[in-house]
Formats: C-alpha cells, structure tokens, sequence
C-alpha cells in the first residue's frame, strides 16, 4: 500500500485512526501492530511472515541476551542468531540473484554453462526493518538498552506503517519508552498533519513531476550533453524530493499517534562537502553505519591508513544496501573517495577556499554525478550518460519535448524549495498562517493531481 494511494489516504488512514484513539491507551500498540500488518501485507501477504520472523527472533534474542547479562554473561550466541537471521534474510532475497548472476558471468567468460534459478522477489522494507531489528538486540548486548517487556510493544516497533517499508531507520533507543508511554495532543496531531501534507506535497507536485524527465533519459539509449544534465539534474532532484517526501510522511503519521521519529533530511543539497552531505542525507542510515560498522571496525582511532580503509569499507557497504548491483558499488566507492580525500585533508573539501556558494555548487556536482551510477541500470549506460555530460555525445540526437514549460516550472520550483523555502521541520514548529495557508491550497492540488495522474512508486521502495 502506498501513502499516496486512494485507498490509503480515504480509506486506510481515516479507518485506522478513529479505531486507534476509540481504543484504550494500552491496547493501542497491538491496534498499530496489527494495522501495520494489513498496510504491509496489502501487496503480498506471505511476505509477513519473513517480518514475523525478525520480530520473533529479535524479540526472543533480546531477551536471552539481557538475562545472560544479568546472570554475568554477555548473550553473544544470542546475538549470533539475532545476525546469522537477519543478514541472512536479507542476503538471500536482496543479493541472491546479484551473486547468480554475477558467477554466471565469470562462468561464460570461462567458457562454462551458468545456473538457471527462479527470480527472487526482493521484499519491500526488507533493507530498513533488518537493520532496524539489529539495532534493538546489538543495543541490548552493548547494555545500552534494556528488553522491551511487552511483546505487543516489540511488534508495534518492528512492524509500525509510518516508517515501515522506507524509513527512517528508528532505533528501538529512541522510541522505547514512547511505545508505552506517549502523549496524544492537538498541537502534535496538527503537526502531523502539516508534515504528511508536506510531504505529499513534495512527492506529487516536484519528484512525480521530474520523474518522466530521468526516466527519458536514463532508460533511453545515447543522449545528448543537454539531455544528460538535464536528465540527471531532475534526477537529483527527483530523489531527494521522492525521499525526504516520504520521511515527512512518516514523521507526520508519527506525530498523529503520538510518536517523535527522527528526522533524515536535512536541507543536504546545501552541503559544502560531502563529509557534511552526509551529516544531511539519510540520517538515521548514516547514523546507524556509523555507529554499528564504522566505530565497531576502529573508525579513526587506529591511524590514518586503518581510518581510510574503514570509510571506504562502510560507504561499499553502504552501496550494496541501497541494491544488488555494481553501479551501487561504484556509487558508494564515489562517496568513499571523496570521504577519504577530505579526512585526508582534515575533513575539508579540496575546493573549501571557494566562496560559500562555490563550495555548494561543487558539492553537488560531485553528488549528481554519483546519482548518475544510482539511476543507472549498468555500469556501461552510467558511463555513457557521464560520457555525454562531458560532451562527448557522439551521433546522440536530442530527445523531442524534453525540455517543456512544466519541467522548468517543476526545477524552479524544486530549486526554491531546496534552497529558499523552510524545512518541514521549522514549518511545523512554526505553524505559522503565512504558510499553512499556502500549504492547504497546494495540499488540495496534490489530491487533484493524485486523481488525475498516474503517479510514480516511491523510489526507495525497491531498496
């Protein structure tokens, strides 16, 4: 089930919230645990029971490893299961197919047959509520947290819709005491409102609206060097738009239940290097690679070589969690790179000298170009688009009607809201008449627009 969906917006959502504030407070969670199951299990119920088994076994791992700990020990073959589970669940259904097809390769240049194996169905939010899972039982053997002592509580952890299927990544940490203990108020029910607004706002009106543009040019064939800015600039756009969409969609349907998610955008097309780009882009990922890849491998306290071997380790890493190929390795190599580069150079961009504006617009040269290998189907297509870029287009002929009056009014307008408009975040805290007036009105026309256009699927649910 989408959030952008009729069935969701005029049927799920207005039947699940009256059912939830009718019911007791402490029966609230299990109403939201079981809710969530429907909205996830909406497109393939049997994937439920891949989801069912994560909260069992992390629910039951928790524990056992809390009551070692208690008992004087630490829980770790607990802790193995908890892993060996998880990443084993998502390795097989997200990287199966990447490594059959990756050995066949190998196999054909060698001159032998390949494997034929059915194609594995990648399950939605895999990617986010593994991780999410494997926060809870590493924090519990770290002694950071403690168990959560109701089941329903767990599950409604696990399995809650906001963030469900495509973040942010919560940490049990950050809403353990919210899930029996919350407040439900006007205030922070309208914030809710004004951030899902927000956020629906952004993925209709700006990244559906860039979609058909990336589309032209990344599944096309050669492109021109116009085309391929073009194409990668509403990309770029597109993304962050469709993303950071959903996260405030999903904070907002938080604040409507009473629950506080973090944020995980934070204005980063303003970033003035890529060490600050990702301080603002998918917090709650970076935050989590940090804290359970990077500082776990020695992050920069075992000298300078051990430092740069781990940024790239965890940005490769970070590569293949967004998908199973080798353009999001070369993606998250990119990032690597330009990481090491500037804590070589103690964590200043090699163009910091520039002016403040320079700087953001060098910044997100290097972050477009990356989207170009995020967007591509192969590593040969994202050459030839970067090719073209650099004006090597060839024979490539200009795609007719790609550059009409509503994509100029879709980039102005993305523009202004990347670098002039408020975040959600300050329009809620504000709430002031000067914008939730405006906000209303373009609210309105994204419904209209929902009815009267098919919309592109969030990006970040195929991750």
């Amino acid at each position: 089930m989408l959030f952008t969906s009729a069935t969701f917006l005029f049927w799920f959502l207005p039947f699940f919230l009256g059912i939830y504030y009718l019911t007791p407070r402490r029966g609230r969670s299990w109403i939201l645990a079981l809710a969530s199951y429907v909205f996830y299990g909406w497109w393939r119920p049997d994937f439920l029971i891949l989801m069912m088994t994560s909260t069992l076994v992390d629910h039951l791992s928790g524990r056992k490893i809390h009551a070692a700990r208690v008992a004087g020990g630490r829980g770790r073959n607990w802790l193995l299961l908890s892993l060996v589970t998880n990443l084993g669940l998502l390795g097989y259904f997200k990287y199966a197919n990447f490594g059959v097809d990756t050995l066949n390769e190998i196999l054909a240049i060698a001159g032998s047959g390949g494997f034929n194996v059915a194609e594995i169905i990648l399950p939605v939010g895999i990617s986010f509520y593994t991780f999410q899972t494997l926060s809870y039982t590493i924090d519990i053997y770290r002694g950071k947290v403690e168990p959560v002592k109701r089941f329903g509580d767990f599950a409604c952890y696990v399995a809650m819709f906001p963030q469900l299927v495509a973040g942010p990544i919560v940490r049990y940490s950050t809403v353990a005491r919210q899930l029996f203990e919350r407040t439900h108020t006007v205030d922070k029910f309208a914030a809710g409102v004004l951030a899902f607004e927000s956020g629906l706002i952004k993925k209709v009106l700006l990244a559906d609206l860039l979609a058909p543009t990336a589309d032209l040019v990344f599944n096309g064939g050669a492109v021109t060097t116009f085309d391929a800015w073009l194409g990668s600039l509403a990309f770029s756009l597109q993304l962050y738009f469709d993303f950071s969409g959903y996260s405030d969609m999903a904070i907002g349907l938080g604040l409507m239940l009473g629950f506080r998610l973090p944020i995980n955008f934070d204005r980063p097309y303003i970033s003035q290097s890529i060490t600050e780009f990702w301080r603002r882009w998918h917090i709650s990922l970076s935050a989590w690679l940090r804290d359970y890849l990077y500082l776990p491998l020695g992050g920069n306290r075992k000298g300078s070589m051990r430092t740069y071997v781990n940024l790239a380790l965890v940005m490769l890493i970070g590569g293949l969690w967004h998908g199973a190929a080798w353009t999001f390795l070369v993606w998250g190599a990119w990032h690597g790179s330009w990481l090491i580069v500037e804590r070589w150079r103690g964590k200043r961009a090699v163009h910091a000298a520039m002016p403040r504006p320079f700087k953001i617009a060098s910044t997100m040269l290097i972050v477009l170009l990356g989207w170009v290998f995020f967007r591509s189907e192969g590593l040969v297509h994202a050459s030839e688009i970067v090719a073209s870029m650099a004006g090597f287009a060839g024979e490539a002929s200009p795609i007719p009607g790609l550059l009409s009056p509503a994509l100029l009014i879709g980039i102005v307008s993305s523009l202004l809201v990347v670098y002039v408009a408020p975040t959600t975040q300050v329009l809620i805290q504000r709430q002031s008449r000067s914008w939730t007036l405006p906000l209303q009105l373009l609210f309105v026309l994204a419904l209209t627009r929902l009815v009267n256009v098919e919309h592109v699927p969030f990006l970040y649910f195929q991750f």
